[in-house]
């Protein structure tokens, strides 16, 4: 498992010391396939930033809070494409004016309080991995913008071994909760992506997903307790594995990004470190027939702890298995997992296999899967790398019910191919389904073309579109990547104008300044 203490590069992805490279022949793909005939704009040096706006009598009734350059760009804005190509036009008009690293919940609180007091936006800032525009404050109304930075409060506060629960405070980072863990013989086995970086309060904020979600459970699923400071007071919910008292409020926290309140502490759910672990690769014909292998592995059995499938597009240009960009083979490629009990992942296994035969798969044997498990944290050092040779890439996912799925897919993908073709830049579309549920699955979509004049307004004419599609074709606007600012129209329809009303209820009550994360998640 790849970790990194490293602090993340202000202007990219993760460290700086990690940066890839493309090859002779992956330019070479990127010309001749997409036309990419120039480099993009790099990573400037160094961005110039408005003066501090918060008054100086304010900032010393925060106590130690830091207006420093650097601090300040480390803190502005997520890691989505739009977040670093506005980077590299020197935009840094959304950097928060100062940034406070509290050590305790009762910090939070009064830092809250101040805040609304005083008319201070508040960004919580975990990871500071959003690709959805969850680290941006409206400005409009407000003295000035002023990140909580969670790192401090980074602790392992309490394992209950009997229970299989353990107690964290929002600031730690995946690797060192699972160092952590792994001290007394638990795992919390999730590993989305963004695990080097992101933070269990930020999982719990964006209702995460990891990569072994199928064996392990989305990050939602996973939370039994979670304390939150609020510019009102304290709130705090979950005191038993499941309760009939009342709508359960952890719900109403976790995927609330910060504009309902700061987690300050999160319960959840642990497991055992597994004895063995298990990664192989399967090939389909095609994307129907493993869609509908997946389903049935799914629904009926035996349950695995991967399970992922690439469309012929994904398994053709080798982004399934990293590191291989452009050698991969014809079919689609399925990579399934299992972790457990020596002698429970070989049954597993065994069953998977006669069953995945059954289905129409022949087997690719553990390489695939074993190389996918060693680089599945490293795409978006890849995307870096790709921007600064000239090409746009993003990602974008959403999810839906098996039924519908295959609707889904064909819509959203000729959405893109049309809106990106119509501006000259014909696109690269993969997709593969990395969550699976017994009613349905995710579609993660990666997107590749030659980046226009104007790449910001040529990849938000592109995700309109995708949006637009997969809302009329009956999914969600997201499955993992959160609301933030990106997605907050068709969230609106998703939700319908009561549920919006019902949100905005619950942030008058919690946040009736309305100073956390202005803009973000509230239609």
């Amino acid at each position: 498992m790849n970790t990194t203490d490293a602090p993340m590069r202000w202007g990219g992805w993760g460290d700086p010391d990690r940066t890839a490279t493309l090859s002779d022949s992956i330019r070479g793909l990127l010309g001749q396939a997409l036309g990419v005939d120039r480099p993009g704009p790099p990573i400037p040096a160094d961005l110039p930033l408005e003066p501090c706006r918060i008054p100086g009598s304010v900032l010393a009734l925060l106590g130690e809070v830091s207006t420093d350059h650097t601090d300040r760009l480390a803190h502005l804005r997520g890691k989505s494409t739009p977040d670093l190509l506005r980077i590299r036009v020197g935009d840094a008009v959304d950097a928060p004016d100062a940034v406070a690293r509290p050590h305790t919940h009762d910090e939070v609180l009064r830092l809250l309080t101040l805040a609304a007091e005083h008319r201070l936006a508040v960004v919580p800032f975990g990871g500071g991995t959003s690709v959805v525009g969850g680290l941006v404050a409206d400005r409009e109304g407000f003295t000035g913008v002023l990140a909580v930075d969670l790192s401090r409060m980074a602790r392992l506060l309490r394992l209950d071994p009997v229970s299989r629960t353990a107690t964290f405070e929002p600031g730690i980072r995946g690797p060192e909760a699972e160092r952590l863990l792994a001290e007394q013989g638990f795992t919390l086995g999730h590993f989305p992506q963004s695990f080097e970086y992101a933070t269990l309060g930020g999982f719990a904020a964006t209702r995460s997903s990891g990569q072994a979600s199928a064996g392990y459970g989305r990050f939602d699923d996973l939370v039994v307790a979670v304390k939150a400071a609020t510019p009102t007071g304290t709130l705090e919910a979950g005191r038993a594995p499941r309760s009939a008292a009342g709508p359960d409020l952890r719900q109403l926290l976790l995927g609330s990004e910060g504009a309902f309140g700061v987690l300050t502490e999160i319960t959840v759910q642990i497991r055992p470190v597994p004895q063995a672990r298990h990664y192989e690769a399967w090939t389909f014909e095609d994307f129907t027939t493993g869609t509908e292998a997946m389903r049935t592995i799914t629904q009926d059995g035996p349950a695995p702890t991967v399970l992922r499938l690439s469309d012929e597009f994904e398994t053709a240009i080798g982004l399934s298995r990293p590191g291989s960009l452009g050698s991969g083979a014809g079919g689609c490629q399925l990579l399934i997992g299992f972790e457990g009990t020596s002698a429970d992942v070989a049954t597993r296994q065994a069953l998977a296999a006669d069953r995945l035969r059954a289905l129409g798969g022949e087997p690719l044997g553990t390489e695939p899967g074993e190389a996918w498990a060693a680089g599945r944290f490293s795409a978006p050092y890849l995307r870096d790398a790709l921007l600064d040779a000239g090409a746009l890439v993003e990602t974008l996912e959403t999810a839906g019910f098996w039924s519908t799925l295959p609707t889904v897919y064909e819509n959203v993908r000729e959405a893109l191919v049309d809106a990106l073709v119509e501006q000259d830049t014909p696109p690269l579309v993969l997709c593969h389904i990395s969550h699976v549920y017994p009613t349905g699955a995710s579609l993660y979509f990666t997107v590749t073309a030659a980046q226009g004049p104007d790449p910001l307004a040529q990849w938000e004419v592109a995700k309109r579109a995708a949006s637009d599609a997969l809302a009329a074709a009956g999914a969600t606007i997201t499955h993992h990547h959160a609301i933030g600012r990106d997605h907050k129209p068709w969230y609106a329809t998703e939700i319908g104008p009561l549920g919006v009303e019902v949100l905005r209820a619950v942030k008058a009550t919690l946040d009736p300044t309305g100073i956390l994360n202005p803009g973000v998640l509230i239609p």
